[in-house]
């Protein structure tokens, strides 16, 4: 039953007109409950106007019937298109962040040197369908279109990221006989669509990114499971209920027509050029500031050159302390040996896993290196490893790189003709062979099953964000990094470029004779030159920092 304008009740009508918060509720908080009341009896008589109404004031489709997936979007069109051009759905996006590569790329494979590799399962090729349990989409591949028909939106899971994590869980499971995803048995999915989220919560985001690589916690080594329910705030202070922040993660991943603000180093694609920054007007005001932010003047000065996380994040992979399960994550895997996992019933190659890991630091300039299917492969001789991905920058960039803490990753994969051999990962956890899921990559590649391959060590390094401690005693001490000879954490002058550019001899002459300053202190040393003298870092190393106006040449006289 449909009311005629004249007909529905001024409480009704006054849900178009009110104004609505940023956080979904009207201006009006007595009206609005007296308003929700109203509006959920009519609903219930099938007023199709009023349940919409319903929804904008926190309700969410109290009458509706489930249909299949393509309910959604005959509805939420707009949002289903955005949705469907999203990197979250298609799987590849605008790649304007690599360095290498074409100018689209992304996890789908496809053979025109866009589909990514990583350290994990390589490459999704002879895998969709179970790599697709984590894509919003209801199984089909997705197709690359500005206009996409009625039959390609409706292939969009928006329960996946939308479900009522507390009052009506959803899950699904694969039809091995199509191939494509439906509701899990017994689940009432009436209510399922009937409970729908506005906004998802962090349980509805973990439940992919948390479980990505093969099980909790495997592969970005700062989110797990635990993210989404701790109260410990040494685990992660941004996250913690109680007296930590309790953020959804949509607080720093902001979204706008679907598309998710924030990328790491690893990935190819980029979804929004928005920027997530730690110091802003919302979150930490105070720290805006490269001269005052932090109430010490050694401290404030790393500000410009040094990111946020390296400071305040000594360890990841932490667990946390209300969690019964364990946070490891994943350090290395081969492909060589299979071990059986009986809760995914499936062989899997067999993980080195470790906690409380010291992050590896890199400069990174917010581009980044990648290799990708049929791309040759790159030794690192600095690892010994070929390279998978690298955030790129140096000490010698102007402002905007920043030092950043990494989770390094290595793994055992084959290599034949010089490329990495993106393995069939459905053939190796159906039977554990690896020489037989290597023979269907080879295929894949373009080559002969009897190609002769090796099997080598990759590697990859991937921004650590999360697991942010709460500050106080918690953030990483200067002795960790300075001096160089006792630091614990970081030895700056022998891994990241801040040795002197010559012998003691040479450096110091170039202003005044050699004097023997080795009773001198780190501290003391820097700051005679730097504080008082103001001798910009070009004169005793091999990089400049413009952006303190320091005086480069010799010293008068």
């Amino acid at each position: 039953m449909l009311f005629p304008p004249s007909r529905i009740p001024w409480q009704a009508t006054h849900v178009f007109s009110c104004t609505v918060r940023t956080d979904g509720r009207s201006h009006y908080p007595k009206e609005e409950a007296r308003m929700k009341k109203t509006i959920v009896a009519l609903c219930s008589i099938g007023g199709t106007v009023l349940a919409l109404a319903g929804t904008a004031l926190g309700l969410t489709h109290p009458t509706l019937t489930w249909t299949g997936y393509g309910m959604c979007s005959s509805c939420h069109t707009t949002q289903a298109k955005a949705m469907y051009q999203s990197v979250h759905y298609q799987w590849k996006g605008s790649a304007a962040e690599m360095t290498t590569g074409p100018a689209t790329q992304g996890k789908i494979d496809a053979t025109d040197g866009s589909s990514a590799l990583n350290a994990y399962c390589i490459n999704i090729q002879g895998n969709w369908g179970p790599c697709g349990a984590c894509h919003v989409g209801t199984g089909a591949k997705p197709v690359a279109t500005s206009n996409p028909s009625a039959a390609q939106l409706a292939a969009i899971d928006c329960l996946i990221c939308h479900n009522d994590t507390v009052n009506a869980p959803y899950s699904r499971v694969r039809n091995a006989g199509t191939g494509l995803f439906e509701p899990a048995a017994g689940l009432n999915m009436n209510l399922v669509v009937q409970k729908a989220a506005i906004k998802p919560v962090r349980k509805n985001c973990l439940g992919c990114h948390a479980k990505a690589g093969g099980g909790d916690a495997v592969k970005r080594g700062d989110i797990a499971l635990a993210s989404g329910t701790t109260a410990d705030v040494l685990y992660d202070t941004h996250m913690a209920t109680g007296n930590g922040g309790n953020l959804a993660c949509q607080a720093c991943h902001t979204f706008s027509s679907h598309r998710v603000a924030g990328r790491g180093t690893d990935l190819r694609p980029q979804d929004s050029t928005t920027q997530i920054a730690c110091a802003t007007s919302t979150c930490h005001p105070t720290k805006t500031s490269t001269t005052a932010s932090h109430g010490n003047e050694y401290v404030n000065r790393h500000q410009a050159r040094v990111a946020c996380q390296s400071c305040h994040l000594a360890k990841y992979a932490k667990n946390a302390s209300d969690s019964a399960a364990s946070e490891a994550t994943e350090t290395h895997r081969t492909w060589v040996s299979a071990e059986w996992n009986a809760t995914l019933n499936r062989y899997e190659p067999v993980p080195t896993k470790a906690n409380n890991l010291i992050p590896k630091y890199a400069f990174w300039n917010g581009k980044s290196w990648g290799n990708n299917a049929f791309n040759s492969a790159v030794l690192d001789t600095a690892t010994g490893a070929y390279k998978v991905s690298r955030p790129v920058g140096a000490i010698t960039d102007g402002v905007g790189t920043k030092l950043y803490p990494f989770k390094y990753k290595t793994a055992a994969q084959a290599l034949a003709n010089g490329k990495i051999v993106p393995i069939s990962t459905a053939k190796f956890f159906a039977t554990g062979l690896y020489d037989d899921a290597v023979r269907d990559g080879l295929v894949y590649l373009g080559l002969a099953s009897s190609t002769p391959y090796t099997t080598v060590t990759t590697d990859e390094y991937q921004l650590l964000n999360h697991q942010i401690p709460v500050a106080s005693g918690n953030t990483l001490a200067c002795a960790g990094c300075h001096p160089n000879a006792t630091a614990t954490q970081l030895k700056l002058v022998n891994t990241m470029g801040y040795g002197i550019k010559g012998t003691a001899s040479a450096t110091c002459t170039q202003c005044h004779s050699f004097k023997d300053v080795h009773s001198l202190d780190y501290i003391s040393m820097h700051d005679k030159h730097v504080k008082d003298k103001q001798i910009d870092c070009s004169m005793c190393h091999g990089f400049t920092r413009p952006e303190r106006n320091l005086r480069i040449g010799l010293l008068p006289g």
